[in-house]
């Protein structure tokens, strides 16, 4: 008798990062959950292209900073399929101001922050029900390296900070219920929202790369899928950079490491 497939809920999977996770964890035998907010028809294509390649997954709408929107999300995927044995924490719910600290205004700063966390905050709430109903289930949380990083981008940087926190706490909390909880945090990935940055930013990063390229949103996905496999079933409450070496190189590279040879 055939076991039932591992159902996995992506938040943000009609592109980018969430788009390549969504397709790779189908391919490793996932039926995929491709939540999307506004783009219809981005979603439609992740869902056909993992259909196309013999997975299976379905497209549904849902806005993650909204309560009632959630509650229906995990709902209909219960309802339908009974389990929800992976949440990832994707959707890029507020475009952070990219602006100098004096120029910063503090409504915008605000509202990074908080639709980053109640992005998460409402998914992880209902969803950690379901688990802790099954007595299993991981959550997987998408961070960014620029928590700890300064500069331009202080709402980014803070509201994956506080992400990167209220991970921990959840680790703690659904421990109890055999639920693990861990972070991936990317350096910069090559997706819509970063091919506009300069080329001498993405010289700069690419020299610091052990592998000399750009990383792409495929590179992301199988970094995720490698958190979600059973083998990692005894980590928790863990925030796991992925950046290509980027930061033991930009040290290394620093003009005074020769001083220290």
């Amino acid at each position: 008798m055939n076991q039932p497939k591992r159902v996995a809920l992506i938040s943000g999977a009609g592109r980018n990062i969430g788009a390549a996770t969504a397709r790779e964890l189908a391919g490793r035998g996932y039926h995929v959950i491709v939540n999307y907010r506004s783009d219809a028809g981005a979603a439609a294509e992740v869902v056909t292209a993992i259909e196309s390649s013999g997975g299976t997954a379905e497209a549904v709408r849902a806005d993650v900073c909204d309560a009632d929107d959630v509650t229906a999300l995990v709902e209909k995927v219960r309802a339908g399929h009974g389990r929800i044995d992976l949440l990832i924490c994707n959707a890029n719910t507020v475009t952070p101001p990219f602006v100098p600290f004096a120029e910063l205004e503090w409504d915008a700063f605000a509202a990074k922050i908080t639709g980053e966390l109640a992005g998460s905050f409402f998914l992880t709430q209902r969803t950690l029900a379901v688990m802790r109903g099954q007595g299993a289930g991981r959550i997987i949380y998408i961070s960014s390296t620029a928590s700890d990083t300064i500069g331009m981008a202080m709402a980014h940087s803070v509201a994956k900070a506080a992400l990167n926190t209220f991970s921990r706490h959840i680790a703690g909390i659904a421990a109890q219920y055999g639920v693990t909880v861990n972070t991936v945090a990317f350096g910069a990935v090559h997706t819509d929202a970063t091919s506009e940055f300069t080329e001498g930013f993405w010289k700069y990063t690419t020299d610091r790369s052990v592998a000399g390229r750009k990383v792409e949103p495929e590179d992301a996905a199988r970094a995720v899928a490698l958190v979600a496999d059973d083998g990692f079933g005894f980590t928790s409450g863990q925030v796991i950079r992925v950046d290509g070496g980027f930061e033991v190189m930009d040290q290394q590279l620093h003009p005074l490491a020769d001083s220290f040879r």
